[in-house]
């Protein structure tokens, strides 16, 4: 497994950058459901634990949504570790747009 640990800053409200966050998740679902299945997430406060299966491989982690940052720790499969850099971007872009 390979860790995958990410701070984005924001300066939205709290709540507002964390239903932003919960609204990444639905588009998750409704944009890329032929190539992620099985995605669960549980929220508690402000974090939220997640995991999905993408392309066969199995992803989990959790998010802490805080005043000014968003925090996201992550493991990947061995095999998805080839592609960090790439997950690591698409991650890094869809975020800062939504907390722009």
């Amino acid at each position: 497994m390979a860790n995958l640990n990410m701070i984005f800053q924001h300066a939205l409200p709290q709540e507002e950058a964390l239903e932003r966050i919960k609204r990444l998740f639905e588009e998750l679902k409704a944009d890329h459901s032929d190539q992620i299945s099985d995605l669960q997430e549980e929220w508690f406060g402000n974090s939220g634990d997640f995991s999905f299966t993408a392309r066969g491989f199995s992803i989990s982690g959790s998010i802490i949504v805080g005043t000014s940052t968003v925090k996201l720790a992550g493991t990947l499969p061995f095999a998805a570790a080839l592609f960090r850099g790439k997950i690591e971007n698409a991650i890094r872009e869809k975020v800062q747009t939504l907390l722009a």
